[in-house]
């Protein structure tokens, strides 16, 4: 029998706090537990969260993974964190937290990105000196927002971390940060994989947010060990490695094995995403696509849209249907939805760059303005914004024989047979939809076996990890339908039109 090696796997997300229980040894996920966070909204593109609901968050969803999985906390050998990306927590020379952390979803400082831009020559400028165009969700905006809107809370500013930046502080007193969640900040060149320093002296000429950086680290590397008083609060191992963590999508794409060329994950979730690794910097010439650094060691050319769960969702509330009763409605309505399309842009979005853009309804006649017609155009919507994002993936040279699909929206076969005709691609599902939470488990293991097999090849012991622990769902495995194909482009086709002429009026 197999000596058990457990691994806790954390995933602080928008909504909640995910975590996982992993026996890296035989690749089974033993527990899992989860904890909800509330969000903090304005009428000004305000979303933020306090970050003391991350921390208890964290404590709940571990407690429960570990009574799931039956196993002593003092067992664990390491953890990993995921996080939310772009967010912005702050600290004061106390280690404090000034103020609440600024989210991905926020949009309260798109003037201060759009000044940024203008500074950096455009998207084409922007592309050139960080291999990215920065977008209003980015860390960058934000800093300069705080600068400009809240100056006395600037000046306190000692540590700038991104939200798993900021849980692994906590956890092991270290600030530090991974290339591939730093990637995301907007302040990061992708290509030379440093800091840009002089864009963060472009915001404060006196070198306090170049101070205030983490020291960077690679994604092998381990943060530390837990703070006794972490420890025993979380009841666990003292000993138990904190691995460097990563932004959602990075560690998502350990989650779900996309750590070489060939593979492609989406997921459906609050947003969507669709990302592919790559081993080299290919920067695109659209903007659309964010190259960001793996934390596996390489590249994630990623596309996001900012609605997907939350806009099929706000229809189902509007007609008050539960999960089964919204898919029957989606079901009734023909493909197309008789000509009804809805642009899902409740929080503006980001691809297509729209970051001030609302949800808007188009084609209703008397005849098609029915519940169905509405649930089906919601879901094909959001769909088709990742449609528009594959495209961007394909022509900058991405290939993929099959889409591995995560994140709730994954658990629907109408929506899994959606998305496989409007990609015309095959999809499967991972046997483990949590993939943040599961990569960030699996790559506490690496950290670990890294740490005591310094001479080992860190690529290759990943992927053996990864061939163990991440399972795919045969039974979820969905073929596009040729009819059904067709008369998606169709659809496809009148969505892209619409886009096109909100493009223009912005």
């Amino acid at each position: 029998m197999t000596t058990q090696q457990l691994f806790l796997g954390i995933d602080c997300g928008t909504q909640g706090t995910k975590a996982i229980v992993l026996d890296a040894a035989s690749g089974e996920v033993l527990g899992l537990g989860a904890a909800p966070h509330n969000l903090i909204s304005g009428a000004n593109g305000r979303r933020e969260q306090d970050v003391g609901q991350w921390r208890a968050a964290l404590a709940l969803a571990t407690r429960q993974a570990l009574l799931a999985a039956r196993v002593s906390g003092q067992d664990i050998l390491g953890l990993g964190v995921s996080g939310q990306q772009h967010g912005l927590v702050l600290l004061d020379p106390q280690g404090q937290v000034l103020r609440p952390a600024k989210l991905w979803c926020d949009t309260e400082s798109s003037e201060q990105n759009q000044r940024l831009l203008d500074y950096l020559g455009g998207e084409q400028g922007s592309l050139e000196r960080l291999g990215l165009a920065l977008a209003p969700g980015y860390t960058v905006s934000k800093l300069l927002w705080t600068r400009e809107q809240h100056p006395l809370v600037f000046q306190r500013i000692a540590r700038i971390l991104l939200p798993h930046d900021y849980l692994n502080h906590w956890l092991t007193g270290r600030a530090c940060s991974e290339y591939g969640d730093a990637s995301g900040t907007g302040y990061f060149n992708v290509r030379s994989r440093q800091w840009d320093l002089a864009l963060l002296r472009h915001i404060d000429p006196d070198g306090r947010l170049e101070a205030a950086l983490p020291e960077l680290i690679e994604a092998h590397q381990p943060v530390g060990t837990l703070l006794p008083e972490i420890a025993r609060h979380l009841g666990l191992n003292p000993r138990a490695l904190v691995s460097s963590g990563g932004g959602d999508n990075m560690l998502g794409a350990i989650g779900t094995g996309t750590i070489q060329p060939g593979t492609l994950t989406m997921s459906l979730g609050s947003s969507g995403t669709l990302y592919a690794y790559a081993d080299r910097p290919r920067v695109s010439a659209d903007p659309g696509v964010a190259t960001f650094c793996s934390s596996s060691g390489g590249w994630l050319p990623l596309i996001c849209t900012m609605n997907l769960t939350n806009a099929t969702g706000a229809v189902r509330e509007l007609f008050a249907l539960d999960l089964d009763g919204f898919n029957r409605q989606v079901a009734q309505a023909p493909i197309g939805a008789e000509g009804v399309c809805m642009l899902p842009f409740l929080n503006g979005e980001r691809v297509p760059a729209l970051p001030h853009a609302s949800g808007s309804l188009l084609g209703l006649t008397p005849d098609n303005l029915t519940p169905a017609n509405l649930c089906r155009a919601a879901v094909e919507g959001t769909t088709f914004g990742l449609r528009h994002g594959l495209d961007l993936l394909r022509r900058n040279g991405l290939q993929s024989q099959s889409i591995r699909l995560i994140g709730g929206g994954s658990k629907s076969p109408l929506w899994r047979q959606m998305v496989a005709d409007i990609m015309h691609t095959p999809v499967v599902c991972t046997e483990q939809s949590e993939a943040a939470a599961l990569g960030a488990a699996i790559q506490a293991a690496w950290c670990r076996y890294q740490d005591s097999n310094r001479d080992s090849d860190p690529a290759q012991s990943l992927a053996q990890l990864c061939q163990r622990c991440v399972k795919l769902d045969a039974s979820s495995e969905t073929w596009p339908v040729a009819a059904n194909v067709a008369a998606y482009q169709q659809a496809y086709e009148r969505y892209q039109q619409h886009v096109a002429t909100l493009l223009k009026s912005e």
